[in-house]
């Protein structure tokens, strides 16, 4: 029974002053019928709106109580025999299973089941045992840890052909994800600006093949996550450049990407959800505190060296101050470019402006990091969204599916 602020039934308490007033002149007047049905008009748009107001909180509890309880898959590269890692270094394997521990917990805690399913040296032993397990979605952790291997879009491919849904992107996307050079081209085919002067360069000599406007920014073109960037990245000579595409070509086995370095702001802009994605708040890379030797790019120290100054001193700010027309622009771009290159579920698209504050598109990462109070998740708490519903959020795009995704299951199951 709904009650007032007194305690009492509207029924048991004595009615408003106007409806009485109301009531009498209809009388007064002869307008009996008119008058009652005013009172019982006000009562019935009143209960309307509480039984309105009921239902959806009913509705609201059974969506809760009623979610399905799902079996997760979480798969991740157990791979242990990749170059040395230095103490310091929070993108080491050992941190790897720290994340993927304190990731599995969470999402246990939403009421799922969840079986670690790791990935290294015996790809049909792990075949065989995600066809004994059939999950209901597999949660997508697996990430390179050899320079130049490229078996993110490989293992993603896999897990597809067996017909199980699969949280973040497709194989493709991943691929041109990794491939820097290609999805460059792809997106600046579909009309979207990149950094000019984009070039691949396979061999030293390939640098005398262009002219270059520098400062120019050289790192590997199928890495990610900082990997082959430092302080000797930003170049400003063509002999510079020569150098780092050797280094390039002997230390990562790969060609390197050279881009015309842009000298404004940093964002990296958060996507979450499937068919509608949503913008996070943008968060910017300040580079401020940097001391001038040091470029203000997002290195392999900055990200991950906790003991270099590039990581002490380079901070992030989110939500960051943009000028609303200035936003609305970054956020279609970084739809737009997501989109371009397959993106689902879940991404990020950093872009950086030059010194007119036109934004460029500098990456598109697909299967972003999703380690807590970092990164996507950061921008996810500054839009309200907190860990665990992210994480959710994630698996509901997997089961949402991306369209025109087709299940062709083609390994035996």
């Amino acid at each position: 029974m709904m009650t007032g602020a007194d305690g009492a039934a509207p029924s048991m308490r004595a009615k408003p002053r106007r409806f009485l007033t109301g009531g009498m002149r209809a009388v007064a007047s002869g307008g009996v019928r008119r008058g009652i049905m005013r009172n019982e008009n006000c009562y019935l748009r009143l209960f309307s709106d509480c039984f309105l107001l009921s239902y959806i909180l009913r509705q609201c509890y059974i969506g809760n109580m009623g979610r399905h309880r799902l079996h997760v898959a979480l798969i991740y590269n157990a791979y242990r025999e990749a170059a040395p890692e230095m103490p310091d270094d929070h993108g080491s394997t050992d941190e790897l299973r720290k994340f993927v521990q304190h990731l599995a917990r969470v999402i246990r805690r939403l009421g799922h089941r969840v079986t670690l399913l790791p990935l290294a040296n015996d790809l049909m032993k792990f075949q065989r045992r995600l066809t004994r397990l059939r999950p209901d979605v597999v949660f997508n952790q697996y990430d390179d840890v050899v320079h130049g291997a490229l078996y993110e879009m490989r293992v993603a491919a896999l897990v597809r052909m067996m017909g199980f849904p699969m949280t973040g992107s497709s194989a493709l996307a991943l691929g041109l994800c990794r491939y820097k050079y290609m999805a460059i081209s792809l997106l600046q085919g579909a009309g979207l600006p990149v950094p000019p002067e984009s070039r691949m360069l396979e061999r030293i000599g390939d640098v005398g093949r262009h002219r270059w406007k520098f400062p120019v920014i050289v790192h590997p073109a199928q890495e990610h996550a900082g990997i082959g960037l430092n302080r000797d990245s930003v170049v400003h000579s063509a002999k510079a450049l020569r150098d780092q595409v050797r280094i390039i070509l002997r230390d990562y086995g790969q060609a390197a990407l050279a881009q015309r370095f842009l000298p404004g702001r940093e964002f990296n802009i958060g996507l979450l959800g499937g068919k509608r994605p949503r913008v996070m708040p943008f968060a910017e890379v300040n580079y401020a505190k940097l001391p001038p030797e040091i470029p203000p790019i997002m290195s392999y120290a900055a990200k991950w060296m906790s003991n270099s100054v590039e990581f002490r001193k380079t901070s992030v700010v989110c939500p960051a101050a943009v000028e609303p027309e200035l936003a609305r622009r970054i956020s279609r771009l970084a739809i737009d470019s997501f989109r371009a290159v397959g993106g689902w579920g879940y991404g990020r698209v950093d872009i950086r402006l030059d010194e007119n504050q036109e934004p460029y598109v500098l990456e598109v990462n697909c299967n972003p990091c999703v380690e807590e109070d970092v990164a996507l998740a950061r921008s996810a708490l500054a839009a309200g969204i907190g860990y665990p519903r992210m994480l959710q959020m994630i698996i509901d795009a997997a089961l949402e599916r991306p369209p025109f995704d087709v299940d062709v299951p083609m390994l035996p199951m």
